[in-house]
């Protein structure tokens, strides 16, 4: 008899809880998962309404790697397909890493579906830029030191004296540590700062305010996990003269002619 084929495991990034926030790949490969291990705690079931009856549904909450790593090595063993479900953007403080590893020490065939960060959908929530024509170009995600270290030249205050835009994940339990770090590194105490708590999630809420008052702000509001926080330097500057030249009709680039320079190399829409 043949021996069965060989099964993969797909790591899928769940975005930040809204069910619509999934890549449409992510739903493809949930859909057709002959095994879904997703992390209870972070990823709402919702997430996971196009699984197949039957399939089993396991929250690795409560499991240890080699427990959760067991139930996807018997799956492709068995020539199945293997649904790893995570939130968020599975390259950002992930796990993904030591799994992957325990993977190919078994010869078993992985890869990566990317998720949307909670950064972007509080940004997109707010209705906000990280990066500004004539301010921030350069945008920093973080978090504070804590159970998990961070190294001493990735320091908070070290990063906020680029005067970047920023997104501090994992970081809501210290709001005061946060507010006086990023003070420390010399942003302005008026300095527009977007707090994103459960961004994606029933109840969900945006609130705005100066980075003077960040912890009061998350104190008041109860905003103790599961809180993005955007440092955003760019948004004191006007819109009406803080505009992208890619549109200015004496600007040229490659698709159109206008009465500027030619050279529109560094013109782009989004992140293209």
């Amino acid at each position: 008899m043949a021996a069965a084929a060989q099964g993969r495991v797909w790591f899928i990034g769940a975005g930040p809880g809204d069910p619509e926030l999934i890549t449409v790949k992510g739903q493809r490969l949930i859909a057709q998962a002959d095994l879904i291990v997703y992390a209870g705690s972070l990823v709402p079931r919702e997430v996971l309404a196009g699984a197949r009856p039957g399939v089993p549904v396991i929250d690795s909450a409560p499991l240890s790697l080699p427990q959760t790593h067991a139930l996807l090595r018997d799956c492709a063993a068995k020539g199945g397909l293997a649904a790893r479900v995570h939130t968020g953007e599975p390259s950002i403080y992930g796990a993904v890493r030591e799994q992957a590893a325990l993977l190919d020490a078994e010869g078993i065939a992985w890869d990566v579906v990317p998720g949307v960060s909670s950064a972007f959908a509080a940004a997109a929530a707010a209705r906000v830029s990280f990066t500004v024509p004539g301010g921030p170009q350069t945008f920093i995600l973080t978090r504070l030191s804590g159970r998990t270290p961070v190294p001493a030249a990735e320091s908070l205050p070290l990063l906020a004296a680029h005067g970047a835009a920023m997104a501090v994940l994992l970081s809501a339990g210290e709001p005061e540590r946060l507010q006086a770090e990023l003070l420390a590194g010399g942003y302005p105490p008026e300095t527009c700062i977007v707090l994103g708590h459960k961004v994606g999630w029933p109840g969900g809420e945006i609130a705005r305010c100066r980075l003077a008052d960040l912890a009061r702000t998350a104190r008041e509001a109860g905003f103790t996990r599961q809180t993005v926080f955007l440092v955003l330097p760019g948004e004191a500057l006007d819109p009406a003269t803080a505009q992208s030249r890619l549109y200015d009709p004496g600007f040229s680039h490659g698709w159109r002619a206008g009465g500027g320079s030619a050279d529109a190399a560094d013109e782009s829409e989004g992140d293209a």
